[in-house]
């Protein structure tokens, strides 16, 4: 195991930021850390990287307990939400800093600093300064800076976060060319799904200071632990159901009844239940169908280019986004909405009122 966190738990004065996380990560892994702004995220970074001394828990680097070492002390690179280059020094000159506080010898020094400089494509602005650098030439320095004194663990704090959307992808595939080519271990923290499921090998889904789901992104994506990690792991519907029937699985939702027989639960009959479902897992008909189908009426559709997200209402006054990829009904239609059997995950319990669809 390259990084352990075990047990991690920090408060800052009556707040717990971190509340007794544990995971680990393999070398060579690159696991992103996900979830919304005040989760906990960068306080575990930071614990990981020595500037913040946890209130309890253990942190070890290739098995080696580090919990009470200075940042210096720990062979962990960092690249920070905000840009940190060194506004008076060259771009060589800040890949090099930490190579010279390594002891590294000028003659090798000076060769390392061009050989990361070409990993991250800024060979030809080794002279540059900062200021005459774009943003993401900026981001890809301060990676060269980080990975140059060849850390065992690379902590990469949303690092995309100030960047365009057409700049965060192309960045984004840059960081994985270079997570590959290098090999190093990687947290990589961000609130962005997208970017989380792109890269990541695995996920760590943060919420409140917990971990509400962990695994691989497909496997979370397609089977959620919570209903957490369902809304917030892409677009994702929830509806309130009724378990009328247990083999199959059969609900209620309102007056229309649904069988599922491929989707799990072992809640009795009679418990409410929430069912979580995402946009590209349903289906519309022009009518009510015998087994899986509801019907609603139209709200809305708004055309996303590549698809129409289709807004439907159900009897109950719940909502509905469908994706649709042919010509959508139009609003005020009656249609049928089709729940996947496959993919409709259940949780027992009332959903929250003020859950909408997230679009």
């Amino acid at each position: 195991m390259m990084l352990d966190v075990d047990s991690l738990t920090h408060r800052y004065g009556a707040e717990t930021a971190v509340d007794d996380v544990s995971f680990g990560i393999e070398r060579g892994e690159l696991v992103a850390l996900l979830g919304p702004s005040g989760c906990g995220k960068t306080t575990i970074v930071q614990a990981i990287a020595g500037h913040v001394s946890p209130a309890a828990g253990r942190i070890r680097l290739r098995g080696e307990d580090v919990t009470d070492r200075p940042p210096e002390a720990r062979q962990v690179g960092i690249v920070f939400q905000q840009p940190t280059l060194y506004p008076h020094m060259t771009v060589g000159e800040n890949v090099a800093y930490g190579l010279r506080a390594q002891g590294i010898e000028p003659p090798r020094r000076n060769e390392l600093v061009g050989e990361y400089l070409s990993l991250v494509s800024l060979e030809t602005q080794r002279e540059a300064y900062p200021v005459e650098l774009s943003g993401g030439q900026r981001r890809r320095g301060e990676l060269a800076r980080a990975l140059a004194p060849q850390p065992d663990v690379l902590l990469l704090d949303e690092p995309l976060s100030a960047l365009d959307r057409s700049l965060r992808t192309r960045l984004r595939d840059e960081i994985a060319r270079i997570q590959r080519e290098t090999g190093v271990t990687t947290l990589y923290v961000t609130h962005d799904q997208s970017d989380a499921m792109a890269l990541a090998d695995r996920l760590l889904v943060m919420n409140e200071g917990q971990i509400a789901g962990r695994g691989r992104p497909r496997t979370l994506y397609e089977s959620p632990p919570t209903p957490f990690v369902a809304s917030f792991l892409g677009r994702s519907n929830a509806v309130s159901a009724t378990v009328v029937d247990r083999e199959p699985p059969t609900l209620a939702l309102g007056e229309a009844t649904i069988t599922l027989p491929e989707t799990e639960t072992d809640v009795p009959v009679g418990t409410t239940v929430t069912c979580h479902i995402r946009p590209e897992h349903l289906t519309l008909r022009s009518s009510e169908g015998e087994d899986r189908s509801v019907t609603a009426t139209v709200d809305r559709v708004a055309d996303v280019g590549s698809r129409y997200d289709v807004t439907v209402t159900l009897p109950s006054g719940e909502e509905l986004v469908v994706e649709r990829r042919g010509e959508p009904p139009a609003a005020g239609e009656r249609v049928g909405v089709e729940f996947s059997a496959a993919r409709t995950v259940l949780f027992a319990g009332q959903k929250r009122a003020d859950r909408a669809p997230r679009t």
